[in-house]
């Protein structure tokens, strides 16, 4: 076993120590979302930093626990903060979390984010489904493959499940939430982008950036998860108004939107029951 494998069984093992629960669905909540958390029938709440070898984030918003718990019916471990690239952790430590839930017997994923839209159609607090993404940040595969977890050289042609964006798109339907459909782009961050990058994402074909999401993706379909992804647009990217951009707007937004992102959420995750094995 190679530093990284060799951490996250470490991890596994001590997650183990603590609790039995093996879930369905993995929930990665992003900035502002957390509030997600309370809807979760909860069976065990475990902080990151009682985990030995696991990162915790230090961004405000991010409150570092898994909640494992109900979704109805629906076993899930939701990840109330994620961490980031731009914190100092390397891109192994940034998606070790991913592979853990994977491990825990996740076998899908729900990615979400808060992001800039370069659609001057958005408004803060819209939600954009994820179609697919362009990663900016290094690839958190390189390095000596772990064998055990996925091939050297995994297909990312369906890196977002059509089968969950189909659920997701439905369940928006049912519970009346305007869904936009989108490209994300992750960039590394913390700065938020300069409007000339904001221009390359849109030539490119990004409808919104952000700083997280694509490497987990990457991660978890290296090892086998379905993934599905929605980005809560909190502000437009930069260089589309005169405005600055700061972390506060983008919390305020992410408020904005909890009912809506909750409600999809939930049923959402409802109904992956029929695509669990």
């Amino acid at each position: 076993m190679n530093n990284v494998e060799t951490k996250l069984r470490s991890c596994l093992k001590s997650v183990r120590e603590r609790t039995d629960f093996v879930p369905e669905v993995a929930i990665i909540l992003g900035s502002g979302l957390g509030n997600f958390a309370n809807t979760i029938k909860v069976e065990f709440e475990l902080p990151y930093n009682e985990i030995e070898g696991f990162p915790v984030s230090t961004v405000t918003g991010h409150d570092g626990r898994f909640i494992f718990g109900y979704v109805g019916d629906v076993k899930v471990v939701c990840m109330k903060g994620r961490v980031h690239y731009y914190e100092g952790y390397s891109m192994s430590d940034v998606v070790l979390p991913t592979r853990l839930m994977g491990l825990l017997g996740a076998q899908i994923l729900f990615l979400s984010n808060a992001a800039g839209g370069t659609r001057m159609s958005f408004n803060p607090g819209d939600l954009m489904l994820i179609e697919d993404h362009i990663c900016l940040a290094p690839n958190p595969l390189i390095g000596p493959n772990i064998d055990s977890l996925g091939t050297r050289f995994p297909s990312m042609s369906f890196a977002y499940d059509p089968e969950l964006k189909a659920i997701v798109l439905a369940a928006a339907r049912k519970v009346d939430v305007d869904l936009h459909r989108g490209v994300y782009c992750q960039f590394t961050g913390p700065t938020y982008e300069t409007p000339a990058e904001v221009k390359m994402a849109i030539t490119l074909g990004g409808d919104a950036v952000g700083m997280s999401t694509a490497v987990e993706n990457i991660a978890a379909v290296h090892m086998g998860m379905r993934v599905c992804g929605v980005s809560c647009i909190t502000n437009l990217a930069a260089g589309l108004t005169k405005q600055h951009l700061n972390h506060d707007e983008v919390k305020e937004a992410a408020d904005k939107a909890a009912n809506n992102f909750e409600r999809l959420v939930t049923e959402s995750v409802l109904n992956f029951r029929r695509v669990l094995k």
